[in-house]
Formats: C-alpha cells, sequence, structure tokens
C-alpha cells in the first residue's frame, strides 16, 4: 500500500502543525498530559489523512471483453438510461457510491485509446442525487477499447470538490491504469453498450482495478 500523490501537501502539512504544536507545548512548560494529548489526536489526524490517500496493491485481471470497477465503493443504481452527451443512444448505467472510506483513485476499466475527456462545471447536489449525474461538477471520460467504447464520469458530491484527471484523448491506456482521483467522496457512473452482461448488484461493494463489473457484447 502507497500514498497517493494527491494527500503528499496534507499530510506533510498534518505532521508539520502537530509537531509545531507539541514544540509550542514544550516551549511554554504545559502540563505533561496535555502535550501528550496533543501529540495523540496529531498523530491520529496523520493516520486519518493517510489513510484516505491510501492506494492498495492490486493487480488487474480479466478476461476478453470484461470490464472491471473503475473505483472502490457500493452499487447504488443498475438502470438502462438515455446518454446523451457522447452517445446520444440508450445505455446500461451502474453507479458506484464512494464514502469519505474508501479508496478514492479511479482506474481504467479496460483497456484502450481514450476518445473523450470532458470537465464540466457544476453543482454539488449529494452524490446520491438522480440529477448529480448530469448538474453537478463533472467530467466525462471514454476509453474505446477491443468491443467498443465505455464511458465513465467522475462526479462531484456535497463534499467532495476537487476531481483530478490524468488522461486525455489520443492517450493510449492499459486495463488498472490510474485515471483519476476525487477527494472526499463522491460517485462514478459507467455507461455500458445494451446486451452487457452485468456482473454486480445493488448494494454490493466493489473494490475498483478488481471486481468484474461487465462483460460486453462480442458486437459493442
Amino acid at each position: 500500500m502507497t500514498l497517493h500523490r494527491e494527500g503528499y501537501g496534507l499530510v506533510s502539512f498534518a505532521a508539520s502543525s502537530a509537531l509545531v504544536a507539541v514544540g509550542l507545548l514544550f516551549w511554554l512548560e504545559a502540563e505533561t498530559w496535555l502535550v501528550q494529548l496533543v501529540g495523540v489526536l496529531g498523530l491520529l489526524d496523520v493516520v486519518l489523512i493517510a489513510q484516505f490517500f491510501r492506494i492498495p496493491k492490486r493487480e488487474p485481471v480479466a478476461e476478453e471483453g470484461q470490464i472491471l470497477c473503475p473505483s472502490d465503493g457500493k452499487v447504488v443504481v443498475i438502470e438502462e438510461v438515455e446518454e446523451p452527451e457522447v452517445f446520444g443512444d440508450k445505455r446500461i448505467q451502474v453507479s458506484i457510491f464512494m464514502s469519505p472510506l474508501n479508496v478514492h483513485a479511479q482506474w481504467a476499466p479496460m483497456a484502450g485509446e481514450v476518445t473523450h475527456a470532458n470537465y464540466h462545471p457544476g453543482k454539488y447536489l449529494v452524490a446520491w442525487h438522480p440529477k448529480s449525474s448530469t448538474e453537478n461538477e463533472h467530467t466525462t471520460l471514454v476509453i474505446n477499447g477491443a468491443r467498443g467504447p465505455v464511458l465513465f464520469r467522475q462526479i462531484a458530491g456535497a463534499v467532495a470538490r476537487r476531481i483530478r484527471w490524468y488522461i486525455e484523448p489520443g492517450q493510449q491506456v492499459e486495463l488498472g491504469e490510474e485515471v483519476g482521483f476525487i477527494k472526499f467522496g463522491s460517485r462514478i457512473d459507467v455507461f455500458l453498450p445494451l446486451g452487457s452482461e452485468i456482473h454486480v448488484g445493488l448494494e454490493q461493494k466493489v473494490k475498483g482495478r478488481e471486481t468484474v463489473l461487465a462483460t460486453l457484447p462480442a458486437n459493442a
């Protein structure tokens, strides 16, 4: 397990603040119990922040046509919807909600070429709101693989207001390659072609880069 680069600054700031606070209390000759309390709270703060920015070691494995989950979280939506931004037709939407306790990196659900990467400013509705997919701040990313394109959206929420994406159109990505990060919990929507075999269920907890989300049809 490693620390994500998005967390370097916050972890360093938390650790430095804790050391300064403890040092100041020593200089002021504060009571021992107070110094110890501040030290413990500072250490706990550093550990919690580091936990949020953790990146577990996982080896992505998928058979032909399989799509891996792009993020950790819980499946909250599986339904057929109209996707107007890129495809202009009906797709199967699978939405994954990330709590603040989940790993918040996103990974490529399959290998292929990035054909679309677009950022949309917007609102900050709670991530489970039906309109959050289109009205909230989000990015729309599309990867075109051996069985056709798959679209997924990084969606900001009421707390998560910082989306990072690391891929651009024309770029080739490998299965499980890191493609983005959302700070402080939110949601990922994945849009699959009709006829895809879905391998997850509602309320199921999934792991990015590991859980098989679906198998695309051969004629996708």
